[in-house]
């Protein structure tokens, strides 16, 4: 995530692709482009040093939603549609399409398509997908309708070849709870921080050995992993004064 609020428009089709070690690339279109997921793997491949597209990807680790409007009613219609792999993060997803209270459509892929055992094939090639690198990453489609390109911005480096700021957040499972935490903190950290930085989402239920390496006794919590020392907020996220005081030094 970036360290300025986007807005979206009032209609668009938006796609995710994420890794096994659970980085993250997405773009939002208006104009509805194709062949999005394909793009997105090429970003993966220049943004990871990866030897090719990781195509093996599509579809079990993506995710897409649709909105239109439809011309007999006038209203805005909305299709929200993901894969098993990566149905933990629907939190997130609502979080950064604005999408609150969305469950999404589970799709199920065709026979073998997403055989685990067939993924890990990969593993060896493609070592670093397996890997966390606290990705984030929007992908920003050219303003001009009939622009094919899209352009990224991966997290600014400061001075010290080290991003602005480095956040987890651990929480604990799906929820409105926890979806209501995501849009809180992403409001703040948007509006508010004033350096780039990247938040990476933890659910302790799918990685407790993550928990316990972070001391993790409590959800929500919200650790800066750097600039160092390491600080962290148990519980409350909804005060903005607290987070920006808490958690920002001068860099």
């Amino acid at each position: 995530m970036g360290s300025r609020e986007r807005s979206l428009p009032q209609v668009f089709k938006g796609i995710a692709i994420f890794t096994p070690g659970g980085d993250l690339v997405y773009a939002i279109d208006e104009y509805k482009q194709h062949r999005w997921h394909l793009q997105l793997c090429s970003v993966l491949q220049e943004l990871l040093g990866l030897p090719e597209p990781p195509h093996f990807l599509v579809p079990c680790f993506t995710a897409t939603i649709d909105r239109w409007l439809e011309p007999q009613t006038n209203a805005i219609q909305q299709v929200a549609e993901l894969y098993p792999m990566v149905q933990r993060y629907q939190s997130l997803l609502n979080v950064l399409f604005r999408t609150s209270g969305q469950v999404w459509s589970i799709l199920h892929p065709p026979e073998d398509a997403c055989d685990p055992a067939v993924l890990m094939t990969y593993q060896q090639r493609f070592p670093e997908l397996w890997r966390s690198h606290d990705l984030i990453v929007c992908l920003n489609q050219a303003q001009h309708p009939q622009a094919t390109n899209l352009s990224w911005a991966p997290p600014q480096k400061s001075s010290t070849t080290t991003p602005g700021y480095v956040f987890r957040l651990f929480v604990s499972g799906q929820s409105a709870i926890t979806e209501q935490v995501l849009q809180s903190l992403h409001n703040v950290l948007e509006r508010s921080l004033r350096q780039p930085y990247t938040l990476k989402i933890i659910d302790v239920q799918n990685h407790p050995e993550l928990a316990e390496a972070n001391q993790i006794t409590a959800t929500p919590t919200l650790v800066r992993i750097w600039p160092q020392p390491i600080k962290r907020i148990v519980g409350d996220l909804n005060s903005v004064s607290r987070i920006l005081q808490d958690m920002t030094t001068p860099l």
